[in-house]
């Protein structure tokens, strides 16, 4: 007796004694549905082959940047020079043309700077703490979350280049010219403070490029700057009395 299932393709044969064996009926279809199933077999072989297939490993990121040194820079060429991430502290790069080179996260600690071109360049979260920018043009360049602490930046020209987040504290800026720079608006005030100069290279105050107003009004932001209007003595001869025994007073 033949038992035929839903499937057009599956047909169950029962014996005498009650069994029953799966057949796989004839392909009747012609030979588009053998081409299509063919077509699933290898796309899953092809599948499989390239999901065991070894992936390449990429060199160590110290190894790719002095790849990228020797050739000057990621740019293959020209003036740029690559030094991202690397330890630099007190190389001279002075009297130079740096235009696009990378500085990115590097040590540059007291290295020498003074009189190269670094325009284009990238600073990117680099150290130069104590380091001599004087005279160098660092127009449109990164140096966004840099350390430029303590740092020479004497008649530098820094137009458009961008500050945020950076730390130019007690850095020497005579004559430096920071028109359009986008610096943090704390960072701006703390500079305005002691900015003085003109740059040389541009004919442009130190004090109107920050956009500084009075210098007093800068000395003066602060509660505490020595530098601001004091309390006559009598005033505060005055206000201590208000405080009683217990608080000085009378």
């Amino acid at each position: 007796m033949l038992l035929q299932t839903r499937s057009p393709r599956l047909s169950v044969h029962a014996s005498a004694q009650g069994s029953k064996q799966p057949k796989l009926a004839p392909v009747r279809q012609g030979s588009k549905t053998l081409d299509v199933v063919k077509g699933v077999a290898l796309g899953g072989v092809t599948a499989m082959a390239l999901t065991l297939a070894p992936t390449t490993t990429l060199p160590a990121q110290a190894e790719l940047n002095k790849y990228e040194a020797n050739i000057e820079g990621e740019f293959a060429g020209g003036t740029s020079q690559q030094w991202g991430e690397a330890d630099i502290d007190g190389k001279d790069f002075s009297n130079q043309d740096l235009r696009r080179s990378n500085f990115t996260s590097a040590s540059a600690k007291k290295a020498n700077f003074s009189n190269s071109n670094f325009s284009g360049a990238y600073f990117i979260k680099a150290v130069v703490a104590g380091a001599n920018f004087e005279n160098a043009i660092v127009t449109d360049v990164l140096m966004d979350r840099a350390v430029i602490v303590d740092a020479n930046l004497r008649n530098a020209n820094f137009e458009r280049t961008v500050f945020t987040r950076s730390d130019l504290s007690r850095s020497d800026i005579y004559g430096a010219d920071f028109s359009n720079a986008l610096l943090d608006r704390t960072m701006q005030m703390q500079l305005c403070r002691y900015a003085d100069g003109v740059n040389p290279r541009t004919g442009v105050s130190t004090r109107a490029s920050l956009g500084c107003g009075s210098m007093r009004r800068f000395k003066t932001a602060t509660p505490s700057a020595v530098e601001g209007p004091q309390v006559p003595e009598e005033d505060k001869e005055a206000f201590r009395k208000t405080l009683g025994p217990r608080g000085g007073g009378q």
